[in-house]
């Protein structure tokens, strides 16, 4: 699949489901979002079609979001089909890491490669406070957990906000000295009714690699234009990499090759703008796979050359 802008599409997020464990404070308002229906939600037989057409059209990885994807019963078996895909190469997951310490072994035998785990402090106080009532225990088992499963690679993302965690910064830099574990740092995208939509608790990626400097010698590291969003770096005599990815202040749109399946068959050509594609009607109805097809080449279509903010809403459900 290219996109109108020439960019090729070879990789799909797919929310398997709205509900999350958390309420992280950027992510979600204290009350939450609205549950969708349980009939609303796909299920793993439509998911695996969809990612089944999606494969024959070049998609080569997939991604599984939420929510929370470790909130939804039996994701063994779907990470188990999808690696069986004729077509699909990796099969990767984003988790907030509370549920990770069950799940971690027996993911990895069902064929799951790389694991993101979602952590933006390390001190159990401020963790309660950011996820709204969270245990960084469970977080800290379930890292341990996936280190000693043998993934490709096990990586912490964080969300830098300043005033709130940009002070452990150095902190979570040093974890990947001694262990085979990247760290990714994200700029803050402010959006909805969340109480951080104040811009000014953006930390501007220029800083954040200035304060990784302070830290010693940070050698860049050779990227492709397949192999993500971020800048990456190693620390001198690090095991680990460290990544820096920047929606705000330097928009990777240009070279973006991803689609988003959310929970309930929307096929989205942008987490923040460019419209979406109705799935599930297609999937329920008499819809052949040349007609999901089809609809993929519509969501390619779709996509902006640059992405503009959206809803809160929006993007809790599919899995920023």
């Amino acid at each position: 699949m290219i996109d109108r802008h020439g960019r090729q599409i070879n990789y799909l997020r797919l929310s398997v489901t709205d509900r999350c464990n958390l309420r992280c404070i950027y992510c979600m308002p204290p009350e939450g979002v609205p549950r969708l229906r349980h009939q609303d939600i796909l299920t793993f037989e439509e998911i695996e079609r969809v990612v089944k057409v999606g494969a024959m059209l070049g998609v080569t990885k997939v991604r599984l979001t939420g929510g929370e994807p470790l909130a939804r019963k039996g994701i063994e078996r779907l990470v188990q089909c999808l690696v069986a895909t004729p077509g699909i190469e990796e099969v990767s997951m984003t988790t907030n890491g509370a549920l990770l310490a069950a799940h971690a072994a027996p993911l990895r035998a069902s064929g799951l490669s790389r694991l993101n785990i979602s952590l933006d402090t390390l001190q159990p106080e401020r963790y309660r406070r950011i996820t709204r009532g969270g245990s960084i225990e469970l977080v800290l088992e379930g890292i341990e957990a996936a280190l000693s499963a043998g993934y490709d690679a096990v990586k912490i993302n964080v969300v830098v906000m300043r005033e709130i965690n940009d002070d452990e910064i150095g902190a979570f830099a040093r974890l990947t000295r001694d262990r085979q574990l990247d760290v990714s740092f994200i700029e803050l995208m402010a959006v909805g009714r969340t109480g951080l939509a104040d811009a000014r608790r953006l930390v501007p990626g220029a800083e954040i690699l200035e304060r990784l400097h302070g830290l010693g010698r940070l050698d860049p590291l050779n990227t492709s234009p397949s192999s993500g969003p971020a800048q990456r770096f190693r620390l001198d005599g690090a095991r680990g990499a460290l990544g820096l990815i920047t929606p705000v202040t330097s928009p990777f749109c240009h070279r973006c090759n991803r689609l988003r399946l959310s929970s309930e068959g929307k096929l989205r050509s942008c987490l923040l703008q460019g419209g979406e594609v109705e799935l599930r009607a297609l999937l329920r109805g008499s819809g052949t796979d040349e007609e999901i097809a089809r609809a993929f080449g519509r969501a390619a279509a779709l996509k902006p050359n640059r992405h503009r903010c959206s809803s809160l809403e929006q993007m809790s459900r599919i899995g920023g």
